[in-house]
């Protein structure tokens, strides 16, 4: 597989994006994957941005708005809470699965 290319998005793309970031980068180590970048943006920025990337994470409200990327190939991980390690494991293993 190749290196992964992962978009966290949220509201504005401030605070919350870097902490999701920052979880995404600790478990993608625990889980031992090829990870080239980790980028975090806003919502607005990430609808146009998601093609160029393998898996968006972002709130479960905010998945809805990349359906034309899930089209053309894009994983989309909504979190019901974007401070939980293991939701994101649990997200990125079946984004990886499928």
């Amino acid at each position: 597989m190749a290196k992964l290319k992962l978009l966290v998005c949220c509201g504005n793309g401030a605070g919350t994006s870097m902490m999701i970031k920052l979880n995404v980068e600790k478990v993608a180590k625990k889980m031992g994957l090829d990870v080239q970048e980790i980028h975090h943006c806003a919502v607005s920025e990430g609808k146009s941005a998601a093609g160029n990337y393998d898996i968006v994470l972002c709130s479960k409200n905010f998945a809805p708005m990349f359906e034309d990327s899930k089209k053309r190939g894009t994983k989309v991980v909504g979190l019901k809470n974007v401070m939980s390690a293991k939701e994101i494991e649990e997200g990125l293993k079946a984004a990886l699965s499928e």
